[in-house]
Order: structure tokens, then sequence, then C-alpha cells
């Protein structure tokens, strides 16, 4: 997705320790412009399948999943990192945060997450995989379908895409990153 890259390459921040700052335009303030080519690119990359639901992690997630699911008239299940008073039946599992260094037990409403479900994930990010497996395991627990996961930008010089693949997962990234240093970002071609 060259528009994205174009903006990565712009308006990103990198820096050593593969880290790359994206929060002027994805997940702190915002580029609805963008976010909508976004998720018109993911339809597109999973109008093969059969979903009728979408779901994604707090909170980053939240505005891709959104888009995706207003373009293809589909609900939006978020998994909260904390569970409200008001939930009563839920699905949980652990995610370990790299970025915040710290373990969030996850949970989902069983009203919302349903045998049978067909659903893909969509996220900002990969990298370690952490989230996505446990999204992949509260679907599990749900007895839905994990039909595919789509990531706005790829770390693919971490783990996560591996570790994706390796569980049967169909992965949708739209622009994967070989490597990042100090004011130097690389995309695989």
């Amino acid at each position: 997705m060259e528009l994205l890259k174009e903006r990565i390459l712009k308006d990103g921040k990198s820096f050593d320790g593969g880290i790359l700052k994206v929060d002027s335009f994805i997940n702190h303030q915002m580029d609805p412009v963008l976010m909508k080519n976004i998720a018109n690119e993911f339809v597109k990359r999973f109008s093969d399948l059969n979903i009728n639901k979408i779901i994604t992690i707090e909170a980053s997630g939240i505005a891709p999943a959104i888009l995706v699911g207003l373009a293809l008239e589909l609900p939006v299940v978020f998994v909260k990192k904390t569970k409200p008073k008001t939930m009563e039946g839920f699905y949980t599992t652990q995610v370990y945060s790299f970025t915040k260094d710290k373990t969030y037990d996850v949970c989902v409403s069983n009203q919302y997450l349903n045998e049978g479900d067909n659903v893909i994930f969509i996220d900002d990010f990969l990298a370690n995989g952490n989230a996505a497996l446990g999204v992949k395991d509260l679907v599990k627990q749900a007895g839905a379908n994990l039909s595919g996961m789509g990531f706005i930008i790829e770390k693919s010089f971490q783990e996560g895409r591996d570790r994706l693949l390796d569980k049967g997962i169909r992965v949708e990234s739209l622009v994967r990153i070989e490597w990042l240093g100090e004011n130097s970002i690389e995309f695989v071609e």
C-alpha cells in the first residue's frame, strides 16, 4: 500500500530497538482519509471470505476495525483490557504487551462472540503476535472461526508473522517493515 508507505516515511519516526512511532496519523491522532483507504484495502484483501463480524483489541485497533465494519456493514467486537462490572458471561485470556511491558487479562462478552461466528481480526501493528494469539484463543473459546488477521503495519523482523502462520492463520499486512533504526525505515518489497 504505497500511500501508507509514503505517510510512514513522511510522518513516522523510527528509533533504534525496532520502534516506530506513527501516533500523528494512526494511533493517537488519526487521519480519517488515510484510515478510510486502509479499511478499503482490508475489504479488498478479505473479499473472498464469508465473515459476519470484525474483532479487534483495545485501543489502537478500534478505528480501522470500525471502518472495515462500516464498509462491510458488519458489527465490530472489541476485546477489552479491563472487565467492566456489568459484564457477566465472558471469555478471558492473558496478553503480554511488549510496548507497555505489561501482561493484561483481556476479555470479550459471550453475548457478542458466538459459536459459528466467522470473524477477521484487525489491528494496527503485528510485532511478536501476542495480542493476535490472545484473540485467537478467545475466538477458539467461543467456538467461532478465525478467518484471517489484518494488520496496518507489520514489523517483519519480529516473530509475529511466523507465529501466526505456524498456527495456520491467514495474515494480511498492508505494509511490512524489514528493518527499523534511528531515523531509518526499510520496507519488505
